[in-house]
């Protein structure tokens, strides 16, 4: 029986990067002083922002990143310590994969191999790709449709994540008969854990484009992730609309959701403060039916201008992208829009450090234009 004391090692705070809060793999100072993980700090830059996600004090056109030598030595020989002292606790990977696969390993067997398989693949591509090879993905989708053992559906889902971290794998898993399963735990998950990884599943199975139209098109897919936006709990609503979001880069499924009652559930997530939802109304107000439903609901033009005047830079560029989708095909919100101040916050957003929020503020302001 696989051993079970492998508990994963506390990183120091500094290790982390400000913004993914991950343990930084590439540190590098910026010029305010401060250290972020290359990729998460130049994410921030490529998006167009021209301050320290910190200070807030305003950077050079072409900001330089210098690499942290000092930290990421000390990140790698605290990790290499840890995974050392870590290994000594754990099975061979050979004997996690045999123990989780045979069909006589017991209920305990099996959930103490799925632990340890989920903390060591999450880092792990060989180990993920040996996982794939071996077969035991069937091995793991049984384990996700068990919703006797809640714990063991749980890590099954965990470990399923991981391996869809993999570009290659997720057509994969998807032919496996992945997408099944997971609707089934988003459906009808035990716990809310289980039901909030399945809709993160889902949204990471969606970065290959032929998936989208997959998933998409399943029973029970859209409206699994539409009910529990509008059923679950703080948790399970966000990582809905992140999958919703997701799948609505699709034509297809922006119809689906639409059908779905997707309109009037998102705009009541993001009165309630769930600022991801305007991201997929964004996308579904690109469809006509979904611009008619936005146009119906009453007081949804204050809402966005709530989210212009109080959200986030992302939250902003979504809520121009929705104003404008809706101004352009409707005198009456443009009007209602005009009234509410969506000008001036225009005007205001002309500044904004976030390429994509000016670009927006632009477009809407010519439609504006357009109107008057």
């Amino acid at each position: 029986m696989a051993k079970t004391n492998t508990a994963t090692p506390l990183y120091p705070d500094d290790f982390k990067c400000p913004i993914s809060l991950e343990i930084m793999s590439e540190p590098v100072i910026l010029s305010s002083g401060h250290t972020f993980d290359r990729r998460s700090i130049q994410r921030w830059l490529d998006a167009g922002h021209r301050t320290c996600p910190i200070t807030k004090l305003p950077l050079s056109d072409s900001p330089s990143l210098i690499p942290n030598h000092a930290l990421r030595s000390l990140i790698s020989n605290y990790t290499a310590h840890n995974l050392t002292k870590s290994n000594q606790n754990q099975e061979d990977p050979e004997t996690l994969i045999s123990d989780l696969t045979s069909k006589s390993s017991s209920f305990e067997v099996k959930l103490a191999s799925i632990d340890q398989l989920c903390q060591l693949s999450k880092r792990d591509f060989e180990l993920r790709k040996r996982l794939t090879e071996s077969g035991a993905v069937a091995a793991v989708l049984n384990c996700v449709s068990r919703k006797d053992f809640v714990n063991l559906q749980e890590k099954a889902l965990k470990l399923l994540l991981n391996l869809s971290l993999d570009d290659d794998s997720k057509v994969g898993l998807v032919a496996e008969g992945a997408i099944c399963n997971v609707i089934a735990a988003l459906c009808g998950g035990e716990s809310a854990d289980c039901r909030a990884t399945a809709a993160t599943v889902l949204t990471s199975l969606a970065v290959v484009e032929v998936n989208k139209a997959t998933i998409g098109a399943y029973p029970f897919a859209i409206r699994g992730l539409i009910t529990l936006l509008k059923e679950g709990g703080g948790r399970e609503r966000k990582e809905a609309a992140t999958a919703l979001y997701a799948l609505s880069s699709f034509p297809d499924n922006r119809r689906r959701a639409i059908e779905c009652g997707a309109v009037e559930i998102l705009v009541n997530s993001l009165n309630s403060g769930l600022e991801r939802a305007v991201e997929v109304l964004g996308l579904l107000a690109k469809c006509r039916r979904g611009r008619e439903e936005m146009v119906r609901l009453d007081g949804f033009v204050k809402i966005l201008i709530h989210v212009l005047s109080n959200g986030s830079s992302r939250g902003v560029q979504y809520a121009l992208l929705t104003l404008n989708s809706l101004c352009l095909s409707s005198q009456v919100i443009c009007i209602e829009a005009l009234k509410e101040g969506a000008f001036e916050l225009c005007l205001r957003f002309m500044e904004d450090d976030n390429e994509k929020v000016r670009r927006n503020a632009s477009s809407l302001i010519k439609v504006f234009g357009g109107a008057t």
